[in-house]
């Protein structure tokens, strides 16, 4: 990129101005102006506006995709404020905004389960600062201290029993000072936050009025479908134009860059009928293009047998702890790629003139496509911006490293300026061309004493890096610390949750020729899968019940320990399962928080029935129940889908699985009831969107071998002879 962002945080407050006889407070959140018709004269630079008519509008910068961050945040903004739920609407800011702005609103990321837990302090100060200046107003109305008054639903109640609405008063608070400080609820007194409040974005999506990037549309637009490399690496030797600029609709056809060719049409099924029909012509890179299942494999066992290696958790000798054990276990592990199949594929709008280029798409990072645009067109970061539209989908793919889409609507509208241009990528471009969840392998082996005891353990994972693939500049010394999640001695984002006295974590990097990027939990998933899968192995070995073997190694581990023995007193676990069925355990902390899953399953002829999935959260603290609870079947879904039933191959350099009759998904017959206990136990902010995804796949798998004596170590479900029910 020509220009990086250094996403930097003002001060707690930003300004007090207000010129729409309302009141508006800037934080590092905000808003866009041109997103709120409903204000004569909205002021830029506001997270909360409270209108004379008692409307609250809160600015929201994290982008909602499904995951609830929109509703959560506002509940946290109208609890400070103690507003009228009833009267509380949202906007979306523009990162354009953001920098003329210098920045006012902070990062608008959203990734990492981080939407509402990087965010609820400065939001809720927001809501609270403002309700201060609306109280004061109101005091200085009544010629009274501002401690005789109380508040309700907006409605500010005096001594005397008189009322002010929030909107009687928002012209008078505008004009006071932004309080230095401000105090906090404590949980324990939300009265909205906390409460599993209807989302407010689900009558738009009910009723088809809630618009995305894909079907967003304007006068005068035209329309483009893409063709890229089928290798990666590959560039355009050549092609013949004229072959399909006669086809109906066809306006134009364009070399976008060295490996990528679009057309131009009326509609956007002319366009892709037309570019499936250029016969293009392509230089592709030797190595890649022979590149296939055999040299993958042989690329990752190399890296199982390597000397050099990164290490990224190391206690004692583990070495010496094996060759003392009694006995040695040893398991190989393998995760195959995966893509993110987000039911909106990736698509984006751009209108580019002599001085301004602007850009409507869905992303989780805003500013990383105002770059990316800024970069495409050649004008400055002031002269051009991005509309933000809800996500059908993001799981990463849209995420911070992954602006591939809007580089090439751009790119593109530079070829039509002064016509707006709708750039989609069909299915079988967005599956062939995504940034793939990572492909890894692991060997593990584990040393037991003569009474069951894990006294030694080393894992070696061999595969990808995710950061040496999109951003280098991420890694440590070459190292990804990003390989290690879930694995760490220490942190706040996922700490291993067993203390084994002897322990080698390490990493040999092995980046084979297609693009990673972040998927779903990310490292967590194969991580849970290779960890979880081996303790139980372990248990079985030392002769010890799963549940009991690792109770024995978490005495220092409470909050891992309290989720796992929440999901196995919630299964049942010491009563056992029906007579054909097994349970299996999981536990694992990532992106602050613990999760454990406990599975019932029972298989039949090769045939793997998941019957019900109990499951434990515990994010510290919590804002809206239903949405976690959403959250946590939604990831259920993902990744068992994932894990049980799909994977990306590559053969001669191409991806093999273009659409979902080779990529198949769960269905809803398929997918197991699951019963959810959510236990905040506070003092710490986790999140809610992805932990739980890697937890259920390890709990069915240790179900299926306990049941079977099989033991699933290569996914999907398929390669070990298994199919799910």
């Amino acid at each position: 990129m020509t220009e990086q962002f250094t996403l930097s945080r003002r001060g707690f407050l930003a300004s007090a101005a207000a010129t729409t006889g309302g009141l508006a407070i800037g934080f590092p959140l905000g808003a866009g102006a041109q997103q709120l018709a409903g204000l004569a004269e909205p002021e830029m630079n506001a997270w909360v506006v409270v209108q004379p008519d008692n409307t609250v509008i809160v600015r929201v910068a994290k982008i909602e995709m499904g995951q609830g961050t929109l509703t959560g945040l506002v509940q946290l903004v109208a609890e400070e404020l103690d507003a009228d739920w009833e009267t509380v609407s949202w906007s979306y800011p523009s990162p354009g905004e953001n920098v003329a702005r210098e920045r006012v609103w902070g990062s608008f990321g959203t990734f990492g389960s981080q939407g509402i837990r990087t965010s609820q302090e400065m939001v809720r100060q927001g809501g609270a600062a403002a309700r201060a200046m609306l109280m004061q107003a109101a005091a200085n109305r009544w010629n009274v201290d501002v401690a005789e008054l109380s508040v309700e639903r907006g409605v500010i109640t005096g001594p005397g029993g008189e009322t002010l609405t929030y909107g009687d008063v928002a012209e008078d608070a505008a004009k006071l000072d932004v309080p230095e400080s401000v105090t906090l609820k404590d949980p324990s007194e939300w009265t909205i936050a906390g409460q599993s409040l209807l989302r407010l974005d689900t009558a738009g999506k009910t009723d088809g009025s809630l618009v995305y990037s894909i079907d967003f549309a304007v006068d005068g637009m035209v329309n483009a479908a893409i063709r890229q490399t089928p290798v990666q690496g590959g560039t355009v030797a050549s092609f013949d134009a004229s072959t399909v600029e006669d086809m109906p609709g066809v306006m134009r056809v364009i070399q976008v860059d060295e490996s990528t060719v679009a057309v131009v049409a009326d509609t956007w099924w002319r366009a892709n009928k037309a570019v499936e029909a250029l016969e293009i012509e392509w230089d592709l890179p030797e190595e890649a293009a022979s590149f296939g299942t055999e040299e993958l494999e042989a690329m990752l066992n190399d890296g199982l047998d390597a000397d050099e290696t990164f290490v990224g958790n190391e206690t004692g000798d583990a070495a010496q702890a094996l060759q003392d054990a009694a006995q040695v276990v040893e398991a190989t592990y393998s995760y195959p790629w995966q893509h993110h199949v987000t039911m909106e594929p990736m698509n984006a709008m751009a209108l580019v003139t002599d001085d301004s280029c602007t850009v409507w798409t869905s992303t989780q990072n805003a500013e990383s496509d105002l770059a990316a645009a800024s970069e495409a067109s050649g004008l400055e970061i002031a002269q051009c911006d991005i509309h933000r539209m809800h996500l059908g989908g993001g799981f990463g793919r849209r995420g911070a490293s992954s602006t591939d889409y809007t580089t090439l609507a751009v790119k593109i509208a530079m070829e039509m300026k002064g016509t707006p241009v709708k750039v989609i990528w069909s299915r079988e471009e967005d599956m062939t061309h995504g940034t793939y969840h990572p492909v890894t392998k692991a060997r593990l082996r584990g040393g037991l004493d003569a009474e069951g005891n894990l006294t030694g353990m080393h894992m070696r994972i061999s595969g990808q890096s995710i950061f040496a693939g999109l951003m280098p500049y991420a890694l440590e010394d070459g190292m990804d610390p990003l390989v290690f999640q879930g694995l760490q001695p220490e942190g706040e984002e996922g700490r291993l949750g067993y203390t084994v006295p002897n322990l080698l974590i390490d990493h040999a990097m092995r980046n084979p020729p297609l693009r990673p990027g972040f998927w779903r939990g990310v490292n967590n998933n194969q991580n849970s899968f290779y960890l979880e899968s081996f303790i139980d192995e372990l248990a079985l070995a030392a002769d010890r019940d799963p549940l009991e073997f690792r109770r024995s190694m978490m005495q220092d581990h409470p909050k891992h320990l309290a989720v796992l023995n929440k999901v196995a007193e919630g299964i049942g676990w010491e009563e056992g399962p029906p007579e054909g069925r097994a349970y299996g355990l999981c536990q694992h902390m990532g992106y602050g928080s613990y999760v454990a899953a406990a599975a019932e399953v029972s298989v039949e002829n090769d045939a793997v029935k998941i019957h019900r999935i109990v499951a434990a959260t515990d994010p510290g603290h919590i804002v809206n129940p239903q949405q976690v609870e959403a959250q946590i079947e939604g990831s259920f879904a993902m990744g068992l889908s994932a894990s049980m039933l799909s994977e990306i191959t590559v053969e001669d350099g191409r991806v093999q699985e273009q659409n979902f009759d080779t990529y198949p998904i769960m269905t809803m017959w398929e997918m197991p009831d699951v019963q959810m206990h959510l236990v905040p136990s506070g003092g710490f902010w986790g999140g809610v969107g992805e932990p739980t995804i890697f937890v259920a796949t390890p709990a069915v798998l240790n179900a299926v071998a306990r049941l079977t004596g099989k033991r699933v170590r290569e996914l999907p479900l398929y390669r070990s002879g298994l199919r799910l029910a």
